[in-house]
């Protein structure tokens, strides 16, 4: 896969699903905090549960490119579906990059087919922007690892079946993050509080607490100590996925903001017409495209290896970018824009979350700024 054909096909059918089964079910999703489990069997049904996963194993085998039209299309339709779904396709990476051909037989094919959804545990509730502070234990007794902890902020944390999990093998020593892979049902194993959250309202986002887990040896995916790298690694791709999705809500934002400027008329003509509208949306027009140009530039930068500071400059850029359209189109639509009778209000609350997870923007400049020293 990989011809612009091919890819404009792709994401024609995934427009076409986002109106036909995700927008009709934004909005009790989003009032009533419950993540749509119908429209997520919509999605397994044309093969994007599957897409971060190899052909021989039941999935899609995406490249990075056709990978962001998805994300850009399900961003624009509703963030928590996409959201959930990038958190699936990065555990699905990590059983495809660094498990096992015996965990890649067991756990693929299944979850090519939506079931069971995947989790990634990497941050704790002091252990957010600098992971290396973590607590979570996993002590090697025997023929079994041992995982005592408390991961937080965990997308699909309830709903999950497969947890990609990091922890620290001694807990006195950073350099001993590895990663392992823990069925959701192991023992031990409990669900904590689901976050009541500003925007991403559908998406499950909770605790996990491990209280003597126990695991085989041969769920280690990685070497021990090298679970940071790996997880960095992983990272990457999932953060051009987030600045493919920030596209997609700031898309939205401007599209209704563009069609109310028209419809809507003050002092005898359409709103748009006036210079101070107009100006606001050349600049989120501008800004919009720019944010795609610089995220498909890092998706294929990413096909031929891992380019940090590209990922970075995407997501810093365009989750910036869908906070600040969206305030803008709430400010277009005027009081209307701050109802829950127009989207605009939606993605003005969801646009935030991306300047946060995956590493947020200041995570983001950091990394950018270090690479330009280099």
């Amino acid at each position: 896969m990989g011809s612009e054909g091919e890819r404009e096909l792709i994401r024609e059918t995934v427009a076409a699903f986002v109106d036909r089964e995700v927008e009709p079910a934004v909005a009790e999703a989003d009032t009533t905090q419950t993540f749509p489990e119908d429209v997520w069997d919509g999605l397994a049904e044309i093969g994007l549960t599957g897409l971060t996963i190899p052909e021989e194993y039941g999935g899609f085998d995406a490249d990075r490119v056709t990978e962001s039209i998805v994300n850009e299309e399900l961003g624009a339709g509703h963030l928590s579906l996409a959201t959930a779904l990038s958190v699936h396709c990065l555990a699905a990476s990590c059983i495809r990059e660094f498990g096992s051909e015996t965990h890649r037989e067991e756990w693929l094919p299944a979850m090519s087919e939506g079931r069971p959804v995947g989790a990634f545990a990497l941050s704790e509730a002091e252990a957010g922007s600098n992971p290396a502070e973590m607590t979570t234990e996993a002590r090697l007794e025997g023929d079994e690892y041992v995982i005592d902890g408390r991961k937080q902020w965990i997308t699909n944390g309830e709903r999950s079946g497969v947890v990609i999990l990091f922890a620290k093998v001694d807990r006195d020593d950073s350099d001993t993050i590895t990663q392992f892979l823990v069925p959701k049902d192991a023992d031990g194993l409990t669900v904590g509080k689901k976050e009541d959250k500003l925007g991403l309202r559908a998406s499950d986002t909770t605790a996990l607490i491990l209280e003597d887990v126990r695991i085989p040896e041969e769920n280690r995916l990685t070497p021990v100590g090298e679970g940071l790298k790996a997880a960095f690694s992983t990272l990457t791709g999932g953060r051009i996925a987030i600045a493919s999705q920030a596209v997609g809500v700031a898309r939205s934002a401007l599209e209704d903001a563009l069609d109310y400027a028209e419809e809507r008329e003050q002092f005898g003509r359409p709103i748009a017409d006036h210079q101070a509208i107009g100006h606001k949306l050349a600049e989120m027009g501008t800004n919009v495209r720019a944010a795609r140009l610089l995220t498909r530039d890092a998706a294929r930068k990413n096909e031929n290896g891992v380019d940090p500071m590209a990922a970075s400059m995407a997501k810093f850029f365009a989750s910036e970018t869908a906070v600040e359209v969206a305030n803008e189109a709430v400010q277009i639509h005027g009081g209307y824009g701050y109802t829950t009778d127009f989207d605009v209000e939606r993605y003005y609350r969801d646009a935030k979350i991306t300047t946060i997870y995956e590493g947020t923007s200041e995570i983001q400049k950091d990394i950018i700024a270090g690479h330009l020293r280099e």
